[in-house]
């Protein structure tokens, strides 16, 4: 794709390749950035749902197209990560889980949160004492509950979280 074309029919993006390989065009609605790469690839970033990352993509090839921006194909979309936040609403004992938690990682010096990596499925989740965490790597919004729902299981089972 030409970037350069693309910045001169849409000023509003940002496009500087001495600084980024890509141009950034955002939407407001869905609230979404997409990256745009010369090879025609598309990262849609800040989607609140696989639904609005859809859409997003869409609206942004629908907008291309409609300044003869020439795309050949329509979108093939990929859901790769999807990164949920979650407050469990009881308090981790972080020193604790480190130690019990299989595949986890605490370096508190380095970083506030525990590291913690499920297998199935294949996701990584940063567990801080205040009973938040991010839980990132999953293909779908299915799979991140999934996985949220493993590790909350794991917390009361092991008795590494406490209620108020």
């Amino acid at each position: 794709m030409d970037l350069n074309e693309i910045k001169r029919k849409f000023p509003k993006i940002s496009y500087n390749p001495q600084e980024f390989p890509g141009a950034v065009f955002k939407l407001d609605l869905p609230k979404t950035t997409t990256l745009i790469f010369r090879t025609g690839n598309m990262v849609c970033t800040g989607a609140k749902s696989e639904k609005h990352a859809h859409i997003a993509i869409n609206n942004v090839v629908k907008q291309l197209r409609s300044k003869n921006i020439k795309i050949k194909n329509d979108a093939n979309i990929l859901i790769q990560n999807v990164v949920t936040a979650v407050n469990l609403g009881g308090k981790i004992l972080i020193e604790d889980a480190a130690r019990t938690l299989p595949r986890s990682m605490y370096e508190p010096d380095q970083f506030p949160g525990l590291i913690h990596r499920q297998l199935n499925p294949k996701t990584v989740m940063l567990l801080f004492a205040s009973g938040k965490l991010i839980c990132t790597g999953g293909k779908s919004s299915e799979q991140a509950f999934q996985a949220i729902h493993q590790i909350h299981s794991a917390l009361e089972e092991k008795k590494l979280i406490l209620y108020n």
